[in-house]
């Protein structure tokens, strides 16, 4: 008796872990998102996805990274990945306000090292505890801004 109430509990364990261990990555609209926390990404500083076209570049200050992680228990893919791309565009409207830019351009999804360029759309991974998303742009002051 002792011995399959033992082996149910590790069978139990196993499922549990695995359950836990989901990765959807998936594709998600970068408008709206960028619009499903009204106010949280500022003006101050445009976002310019790769394929998107933009004033001429004045001065370039490297191309920088994100990787943001977000608390996804109890929320849908659709609404940790948002929220957690919002954190990413911030982080990168931030480094282009330290480094003396004006604008981020270029940006492009980089989940696992894998670079996706999309004007419309980012790459998110969402589990049953943490989502992710990471990204890269170039830092810039464009002219006539």
């Amino acid at each position: 008796m002792k011995r399959q109430l033992m082996l149910a509990a590790l069978c139990g364990i196993l499922v549990t872990s695995h359950a836990f261990a989901r990765d959807t990555v998936a594709s998600y609209p970068v408008d709206a998102a960028l619009a499903s926390e009204p106010g949280k990404v500022t003006p101050d500083v445009p976002l310019y996805f790769a394929g998107q076209s933009h004033p001429a570049v004045a001065k370039s200050y490297g191309e920088f990274a994100t990787n943001k992680k977000t608390n996804a228990f109890g929320k849908s893919d659709l609404q940790a990945c948002q929220h957690v791309f919002l954190s990413a565009v911030i982080e990168l409207q931030d480094r282009a306000r330290k480094e003396g830019g004006n604008a981020v351009v270029n940006i492009k999804s980089n989940y696992r090292n894998e670079l996706t360029e999309s004007p419309t759309e980012f790459t998110c991974g969402a589990g049953a505890v943490i989502a992710g998303v990471a990204l890269v742009g170039d830092v810039v002051t464009l002219k006539g801004r």
